[in-house]
């Protein structure tokens, strides 16, 4: 795969990660958590369970997303309004509600990381300091994967998600770097890329499906196919310049 690298760029003294679909893939841990959450409902609430069966509850969840727009930094606090209101709406106690999310959590946590993640993450942190940055609500101590990271900044934490530039900024606060010489890498097109250029930073796009680039305005200043391919830049220590190059796979 190739790409074109528009500008140059500075090996960065930093760096600002993603984690959801780009340390590890998203939609099988979530599917796995949600047939989690019905068996704990199927044993502690039964009536729920039947009434709101896994794509019940996923659909009940997409419409409280939409309707609790101040509450799009949050995806627990979405998660425990569904619950709330599924258990209710059944007759049953709404206090089950958090023993229904701890069973949710525990599953949500239960991820697996892409085969070149973890070896990455200990080449690129032995380097920069490198912060986990999502508007996900992994807990990377119950992961196993937190002495990898200077610190992980959420979109709860901070109160407002990616792509709004202050959660970029409160990183690089956090880690003491300045905005241009912080590299900020994950897989959305939006969220990722277009919020951390717009906040300044560098960004990589870690395009694993290979999928073409879809924004007009914006581009990524370097794009891989596996966080060890841009490990592997990293300690080549090489700049990105305006030219198309191959990338790893």
């Amino acid at each position: 795969m190739a790409t074109r690298y528009h500008a140059w760029m500075r090996a960065p003294l930093a760096i600002t990660l993603d984690l959801d679909d780009t340390v590890w893939p998203i939609g099988p841990v979530i599917s796995r958590a949600e047939l989690a959450l019905h068996a704990w409902l199927e044993r502690n609430a039964p009536g729920t369970a039947r009434r709101w069966p896994v794509d019940a509850m996923r659909a009940l969840r997409d419409r409280i997303g939409r309707e609790r727009t101040d509450l799009a930094h949050d995806f627990t606090e979405q998660r425990r309004l569904v619950l709330v209101h599924a258990l209710a709406d059944s007759g049953d106690d709404p206090r089950l509600a958090e023993g229904a999310f701890a069973a949710f959590f525990a599953a949500r946590n239960a991820v697996e990381c892409y085969p070149d993640a973890i070896d990455a993450l200990v080449r690129m942190a032995t380097r920069v300091p490198v912060a986990a940055l999502t508007n996900g609500n992994a807990d990377l101590a119950a992961i196993g994967l937190q002495g990898h990271f200077a610190f992980c900044l959420g979109a709860r934490e901070h109160g407002k998600p990616k792509p709004s530039a202050c959660i970029f900024h409160a990183a690089c606060d956090r880690l003491g770097v300045a905005a241009a010489d912080v590299l900020h890498v994950g897989d959305d097109a939006v969220h990722d890329i277009a919020g951390a250029a717009g906040a300044g930073l560098s960004t990589c796009w870690i395009n694993r499906d290979g999928r073409p680039w879809p924004l007009d305005d914006v581009r990524p200043d370097l794009e891989f196919a596996t966080l060890g391919a841009l490990a592997d830049w990293l300690e080549a220590g090489r700049d990105a310049q305006p030219r198309s190059l191959e990338h790893a796979a």
